[in-house]
C-alpha cells in the first residue's frame, strides 16, 4: 500500500457516508463549511431489487428533497404507502390510512441501495465537499482547537468537528470513549423480495404472530419486500428454505392476503438489537445514525431517526454564527438535547410493543388484542397511530 503523508483542514469530517452521513454533508452543500466524507466502499446500484429497503417518512421525504437527493431518484421504483393493515396473534387489528391524516401518504418505500448510490452522488457533485475513498481511519486525536483523523494511506485530516456517522458497530464512538449499551433480542430479521398475485394498492400489513412480526411492504410493479423478525433458530429454517417453499410459507404466514407469491431476491438475514447510546457528543465528536441508537425494525422508523439526526445537526451547523467553534461540546449538547426525546420515545414505544407481545400467555394475549381492537375503533387514538406510523409525532 502506498503510505500518503499529507495534512488536510477541514470544518467539519464525517466517518461513515451510509444514508445519514451522506445525508449530512448533502445538507450542507453550499454552504461556508468545508466537509470531509469518508468511506471504505462507494455504494453502488445493485442489479435487479434490493431486498433491504426503507420506509420514508413523509418529513423525510421533505429533508431528502431539500438535500437535493430525492428528486434524482427513480420515481417508479419509489412505491407510496397509503394504509396500513396491523393484526394481532389473537383476533386484534388496526387499520389507519393516510386520508386520515391528510397526507399523501405515510411512507414512501425506496431500495438501501438506489438511495445510498444517489445520496453519494449528490455528495460527489458538491465544491465544498471532499470524499475521502475507499479510505479507513485508523487514528483520532482530540485536542483543544480540532480533532485529526488519520487514515490508513497516512492522509491527517484535522477539523472542528467529527461526527460519527459509521453504523451500530461505529469506530469512531468506541475511540471517542462513548459507551454503547447492545441488548440483543435473540431473533435475524429475514427479508426477501416477491411477485404478489393480488395486489396490494399501496397497502402495507403488519402480523404479530407467535413466530414473530411480519411484515409486508409494497413496492411497485405489484411486488412486496418482507421483513421476518423471528427468533434465530426459526430465522435459520426460513433462510435454508429453496424458493417455492419459502414463498409459501410466507404466503401462508400472511394469510393470502395476496395470494401466491413467487421470490425474486433470495433472502437474507441479519441480527436485531436494541442500541442506546448515553451520550452522543463529546468535545468536537457528535454521533448520528446507527451510531447513536438501534431499534426494533417493527416500526419501520430505524433510518427515519438517522435522517432526523442529519437534519437536526446540519440545521444547527448552518444556523451558528461564522466565527463560532462547531466542536465546542456546549454546542454539541444543544444537538443532543434536540433529538433525545424523539429517540427515547420511538426506542421505548417499539421495544414496548415489541415485549408486550413476546410472552406467549393466553390472558395477555387476550387483552393485548383488545387493546388494539379497541384503538382502531377510537378515531382520536387511531389518528395519533396514524402518524406514529407516519413519523410525524
Amino acid at each position: 500500500m502506498l503510505i500518503m503523508t499529507q495534512n488536510i483542514d477541514l470544518d467539519i469530517l464525517i466517518v461513515g457516508a451510509g444514508l445519514a452521513g451522506a445525508s449530512l454533508a448533502c445538507a450542507l452543500r453550499g454552504s461556508h463549511y468545508r466537509v470531509g466524507l469518508v468511506e471504505r466502499q462507494a455504494p453502488a446500484p445493485v442489479a435487479g431489487w434490493d431486498a433491504r429497503i426503507y420506509a420514508i417518512s413523509p418529513a423525510n421525504v421533505t429533508f431528502l428533497e431539500r438535500c437535493g437527493a430525492w428528486p434524482h431518484l427513480d420515481a417508479q421504483r419509489i412505491q407510496a404507502v397509503s394504509r396500513m393493515d396491523v393484526r394481532g396473534d389473537a383476533g386484534g387489528r388496526l387499520q389507519f390510512s393516510a386520508y386520515e391524516c391528510g397526507l399523501d401518504s405515510l411512507a414512501s418505500i425506496v431500495e438501501s441501495c438506489q438511495m445510498a448510490h444517489e445520496l453519494w452522488e449528490t455528495a460527489r457533485r458538491q465544491p465544498n465537499i471532499q470524499l475521502f475513498c475507499p479510505a479507513t481511519p485508523v487514528s483520532f486525536k482530540c485536542e483543544a482547537d480540532a480533532a485529526t483523523v488519520t487514515l490508513e494511506d497516512g492522509r491527517s485530516i484535522r477539523a472542528a468537528l467529527v461526527v460519527g456517522a459509521d453504523g451500530a458497530q461505529s469506530w469512531l464512538r468506541a475511540v471517542a470513549g462513548l459507551a454503547a449499551d447492545f441488548r440483543p433480542y435473540g431473533e435475524l430479521g429475514v427479508v426477501a423480495n416477491f411477485k404478489a398475485a393480488k395486489p396490494h394498492r399501496g397497502t402495507a400489513y403488519q402480523w404479530f404472530r407467535e413466530d414473530g412480526i411480519l411484515a409486508y411492504l409494497p413496492l411497485p410493479e405489484n411486488q412486496i419486500s418482507i421483513v421476518w423478525s423471528t427468533p434465530e433458530p426459526h430465522a435459520q429454517s426460513l433462510l435454508a428454505l429453496p424458493a417455492e417453499a419459502l414463498a409459501e410459507q410466507v404466503a401462508q404466514a400472511g394469510e393470502r392476503v395476496l395470494g401466491d407469491l413467487e421470490v425474486i431476491t433470495p433472502a437474507q438475514g441479519f441480527p436485531l438489537r436494541l442500541l442506546k447510546v448515553p451520550q452522543v457528543v463529546a468535545p468536537r465528536v457528535a454521533l448520528i445514525g446507527d451510531a447513536a441508537h438501534g431499534v426494533h425494525p417493527l416500526s419501520g422508523h430505524g433510518i427515519n431517526l438517522g435522517f432526523q439526526d442529519a437534519q437536526a445537526l446540519s440545521e444547527l451547523l448552518l444556523n451558528l454564527p461564522t466565527m463560532c467553534d462547531i466542536g465546542e461540546l456546549v454546542i454539541l449538547q444543544r444537538h443532543a438535547r434536540a433529538r433525545a426525546e424523539e429517540t427515547l420515545l420511538v426506542q421505548g414505544l417499539t421495544h414496548a410493543l415489541h415485549e408486550l407481545f413476546r410472552p406467549r400467555l393466553a390472558p395477555l394475549a387476550a387483552l393485548r388484542n383488545m387493546g388494539m381492537n379497541m384503538l382502531g375503533n377510537m378515531s382520536l387514538l387511531r389518528s395519533m397511530a396514524t402518524r406514529y406510523a407516519a413519523g410525524l409525532f
